[in-house]
């Protein structure tokens, strides 16, 4: 189905190749799965196959591909629309008209399609992802998820030969993202499809790959195989896989259906029995919870710095907030969390002073001079001088010529005197591109120069809305450290995800939104412990409210070989 013969690719302006001597095929109807660090080449990779590149984006493009038969360099974007359905990482990028049902029916327009074929194809798509509510809604009201899947779907109605998706459930709720794969592993085995797929968020993707692509980038060639076997030769793995080749579990476990029999087998309870209670309570209600499990972090008992109190706000009639009440107090890191259009982004906009209420009170306070400040009447000017918001799309907010000028330009805009940023960007994985224009950058690495742009102004408060879109494990890691050495000194941290991995990691409280209501608010462990939907994959795992990471686990472990060693 598609063949690469040493390609390479540079883009315009680049000192070195983004893509070097690449040579594999991918058989018709696979599923193949393309992970690797935040900008080695993955999306560059996936813009080959349908012309992108080197169409759109320019520079040099060397060796042979071919897709289908066909040579995706000569033919460009438009001579490859009906073998190739692509889905970019920014969905609002592929957008041209504003309702939801008329964005579908576009390509087929184009195409000269027979209106009663174009209106079964519609109809096909819009239940197939799950957006039939969606198809009057102008997509400017949409939810990041959502728009997502406007995009897929509106691909979905050209019925390609392969479906190239770049990190498809990035926006996505894990129940959405679920259903999204769902029907893109039916579109696979039911159609026989070719899906080539890239992804960072590996736990909800690996068990449906035939193969897997790893890409390692600077210079490096790539590794393809079996997803055992690939996935058994690198570090980039989600926290099941990380876990088991830590305790030498083989084969690794791609489901925790697996993981769940090695722990049975380690309590000795392989055949048929359950495992055992999680850790033993005093309190029924209530879980347990082990001191040294704990994250160094204490939930903040100081004066709330935002208080919001029965608001409600409207989109053209659609009720995204309804009564929503919740304090939050300095040096607090609270995770929202919800399904998709549940009212996270709203919220944080609210917050900020983008939107304002329509009834009820936002007050934010300066914990640095302790004035209030309602948003009904203060100035953006005013709010932004304690609160730094980072929105889903970083793009709204580069728009300067290099990654160093989008830093200076916040200083100037503060009235800030100028600094070296060395130690931030080093700190983000930036080093390396201060002077890069942002927009050439990866989603991830946009995402981070969007971050910068707002620390220098060193807010009080930080608003943060799919922070971990387009990020590796090993980035992701470094940003929950560096989010949670900024909540030590003292930074309140208010975050929009469906990362739940972060949120197990970081957060001290999850705010749990459902149709604009607050449904939960609580200690993250407790909120995570009994969600089926928002756990971690370690608390899939062994079912225990004190075990949400990795590093718990293995930290539970040292303690009980500890004690063992004592009693021998």
């Amino acid at each position: 189905m598609i063949r690469f013969e040493h390609l390479g690719y540079r883009y315009p302006g680049s000192p070195s190749a983004i893509l070097e001597d690449l040579s594999f095929d991918v058989r018709e109807g696979e599923f193949l799965l393309v992970i690797g660090p935040s900008g080695s080449g993955k999306s560059t990779l996936l813009r080959c196959l349908n012309g992108l590149v080197p169409h759109f984006y320019g520079g040099q493009i060397s060796g042979r591909l071919s897709v289908d038969g066909r040579d995706p360099v000569a033919l460009g974007p438009r001579g490859m629309a009906g073998t190739v359905g692509f889905v970019l990482q920014d969905p609002e990028a592929q957008f041209v008209v504003d309702r939801v049902e008329d964005e579908l029916a576009f390509a087929l327009e184009n195409q000269g399609q027979d209106p009663i074929v174009m209106r079964k194809r519609v109809e096909e798509a819009l239940d197939q992802l799950g957006i039939a509510g969606l198809r009057q809604r102008s997509v400017n009201t949409l939810s990041g998820g959502e728009r997502q899947r406007v995009a897929i779907a509106a691909v979905m109605t050209l019925q390609p030969r392969l479906l190239v998706l770049d990190e498809p459930t990035s926006q996505l709720d894990p129940q959405a993202a679920e259903e999204v794969l769902d029907t893109l592993v039916k579109l696979n085995e039911d159609l026989g499809l070719t899906v080539v797929l890239s992804e960072h968020r590996l736990e909800r993707v690996v068990q449906y790959a035939d193969r897997i692509l790893y890409m390692p980038g600077e210079g490096r060639p790539p590794i393809l195989g079996e997803p055992r076997a690939v996935l058994g030769q690198v570090d980039l793995t989600p926290p099941l896989i990380t876990l088991a080749k830590a305790l030498g579990w083989s084969p690794l476990p791609l489901t925790i259906k697996e993981g769940r029999r090695f722990v049975s087998r380690e309590a000795g309870i392989e055949n048929g029995g359950s495992l055992p209670a999680a850790v033993p309570s005093a309190n029924a209600g209530s879980p347990a919870v082990e001191p040294s499990v704990v994250p160094a972090f204490a939930p903040a008992t100081s004066a709330p710095v935002v208080s919001v109190s029965h608001l409600d706000f409207s989109y053209n009639g659609h009720l995204a907030l309804d009564g929503v009440s919740l304090d939050v107090r300095q040096g607090e890191f609270v995770a929202l969390m919800g399904r998709n259009g549940s009212g996270k982004t709203t919220l944080l906009k609210q917050l900020v002073g983008l939107l304002r209420p329509q009834r009820g009170e936002v007050e934010i306070v300066d914990p640095r001079s302790h004035e209030s400040l309602n948003t009904r009447r203060a100035a953006v000017e005013e709010i932004i001088g304690v609160v730094g918001y980072v929105p889903q799309n970083p793009n709204a907010l580069l728009f300067n010529d290099t990654v160093r000028q989008e830093l200076d330009f916040t200083r100037r805009g503060h009235n800030l005197p100028p600094a070296d940023d060395g130690a931030l960007l080093d700190t983000l994985g930036l080093a390396g591109h201060a002077e890069d224009y942002p927009r050439d950058l990866s989603v991830g690495e946009r995402q981070r120069v969007a971050l910068a742009s707002i620390l220098v102004a060193e807010p009080q408060i930080l608003l943060l809305d799919e922070p971990t879109r387009g990020l590796d494990y090993r980035q992701k890691a470094a940003l929950a450290g560096f989010l949670k050495a900024e909540k030590a000194r003292g930074r309140t941290i208010i975050m929009a995800t469906h990362d739940v991995e972060l949120v197990a990691g970081c957060a001290d409280r999850v705010v749990l939104l459902g149709d604009g209501q607050v449904v939960v608010d609580g200690p993250a462990r407790q909120v995570m412990g009994e969600s089926l939907v928002f756990a971690s994959q370690i608390n899939k795992l062994y079912r225990d409210p004190a075990l949400l990471t990795v590093e718990a686990v293995l930290a539970r472990r040292a303690r009980q070989a500890k004690g063992n060693g004592h009693r021998g």
